[in-house]
């Protein structure tokens, strides 16, 4: 796979109050080749920088505990701006409760890099987000024309994200679902190649809707991806027991998606 965006095209919006920690963080981006990094303090001073235009950055770089906004209130910010929600978001946080970091894995952010961190992890989540901002060119075109894809998930900015994703690789066929419950009406009418669902949601959650979907539904063979930030290692072997053709972490990395996309295909 070869990236088609270098670090060095990438203009980094680095939002953290600490000179101290900024200042390592920088150091480790121009080490990573990144030539462009603006330093703002506070998340109010990152949306204006963000709106600005001028010189706008491509890629935001975010603390957690900001003195006039947490993190995930800085991301949600950008995904309710039509103009923002496309911008890559990585999150460094020593933040390890799983309740303080959901918000960030269903907004669509590219990563959460953990303090402390080493400038390998730092570079993995740059890359991740160059992938995104311009992906290669994994499938073949021809394969995915006229492909059907259902996304079930109860965030709207994990859906947002998730269809980004796939109309960059050329998908344009894509129906929406907030839960498994509506997934299954839709299921009933309409034929997909593919389902990519979240695990935890309302009415109806992945586990049983792929449970419907191998058991019950007319395309009890249709590939089911799960894109889910569960950790409980319990429910996520029922759902591979349910019948889930891959399980995918959030926040995940855009080139894995295509992969599983590929894999899918190809079975």
């Amino acid at each position: 796979m070869t990236l088609t965006t270098s670090l060095a095209d990438i203009s980094v919006l680095l939002v953290e109050p600490s000179p101290m920690q900024a200042g390592l963080v920088s150091r480790m981006l121009a080490h990573q080749g990144v030539r462009h990094v603006r330093v703002v303090t506070t998340a109010q001073d990152a949306l204006a920088a963000l709106t600005e235009g001028k010189d706008a950055a491509s890629l935001v770089i975010s603390s957690l505990y900001l003195p006039d906004m947490p993190g995930t209130e800085l991301v949600m910010a950008m995904r309710a701006d039509e103009a923002l929600e496309a911008i890559p978001f990585i999150l460094v946080s020593s933040e390890t409760r799983p309740q303080v970091l959901e918000p960030i894995r269903q907004s669509g952010a590219c990563s959460i890099v953990s303090k402390p961190f080493t400038e390998q992890q730092l570079s993995r989540a740059l890359f991740a987000a160059a992938d995104y901002l311009n992906p290669p060119a994994d499938l073949d075109l021809a394969e995915v024309e006229g492909m059907r894809v259902l996304i079930v998930d109860d965030s709207l900015a994990s859906r947002h994200h998730l269809r980004r994703l796939l109309e960059e690789l050329g998908i344009e066929r894509i129906t929406e679902a907030v839960d498994g419950k509506e997934a299954v009406v839709i299921l009933a009418d309409s034929m997909f190649d593919l389902v990519i669902t979240d695990y935890n949601m309302p009415e109806m959650d992945g586990r049983e809707l792929t449970e419907y979907i191998r058991t019950q539904s007319w395309q009890a063979d249709v590939p089911v991806l799960m894109v889910t930030s569960e950790q409980n290692m319990g429910r996520l072997a029922a759902v591979e027991r349910a019948g889930v053709s891959a399980i995918c972490d959030k926040p995940f990395e855009a080139g894995t998606i295509r992969r599983l996309i590929s894999d899918a295909l190809t079975r």
